[in-house]
């Protein structure tokens, strides 16, 4: 294919990319092509790599998360863009943040289960929120007595942290305690810049019994 076809194929794509509002898969990118000049894989691969180059330099750059590819505000930039939204980011509470560090890590892991670990309950607020989000699923049941609900991570949750699969987590050797892997968490989300209007929160959904939660954080 000549250098032309190929700065076409990398325009359309980019502006697919920008378009979409939401990552886009390689065959998904190919699939916007007409069969008969639909590009091979293996160009379609080619043509992103190009794309990811061209731009070096600029304030945003091509991701490839779980659910495939998208043009994003390059994390540096953040504190900048923010200011364009009139809301604050979102905040969460510590107990949503070490819940779903202990899902991310320990999946499939059940509520009793995560409860023994925290040593307090998990409010059915914070599954709740979990759960609407899409960052976490139901995977199956513990074959035990009351077959509890088993949780997991879904590919949503690795798309909103930028991340193409659980190997891209820290490895817990490197992280000392729940409270660590929360503030980590919750920097990766305060990073993230949203292009549509920020949902509004509804407050006060991820409380659970730890005292410690309730002054600071929202949930949406």
């Amino acid at each position: 294919m000549n250098e032309e076809n190929l700065r076409k194929i990398q325009a359309i794509t980019e502006a697919a990319l920008l378009a979409a509002g939401k990552p886009l898969s390689v065959d998904q990118l190919r699939d916007l092509f007409e069969e008969g000049e639909r590009p091979a894989r293996q160009v379609m691969e080619h043509v992103l790599l190009l794309l990811e180059q061209s731009c070096q330099g600029r304030g945003f750059e091509l991701k490839k998360i779980a659910s495939g590819y998208r043009l994003q505000v390059r994390e540096e930039f953040a504190p900048w863009v923010g200011r364009l939204f009139e809301e604050k980011p979102q905040r969460y509470s510590r107990a949503l943040l070490e819940t779903l560090a202990l899902i991310a890590y320990r999946q499939p892991i059940t509520r009793s289960e995560i409860e023994d670990i925290r040593g307090v309950t998990v409010s059915s607020n914070i599954v709740r929120t979990l759960l609407e989000r899409e960052w976490v699923r139901v995977v199956g049941h513990r074959d035990v007595p009351g077959r509890p609900a088993m949780y997991a991570t879904t590919r949503q949750f690795l798309d909103y942290f930028n991340l193409e699969g659980l190997d891209q987590m820290p490895p817990l050797s490197e992280i000392r305690d729940l409270e660590e892997i929360g503030r980590e968490i919750e920097k990766n989300m305060q990073a993230e810049i949203e292009f549509d209007s920020p949902a509004r929160s509804t407050g006060g959904n991820g409380e659970d019994s730890n005292p410690d939660n309730a002054p600071e954080q929202t949930l949406h």
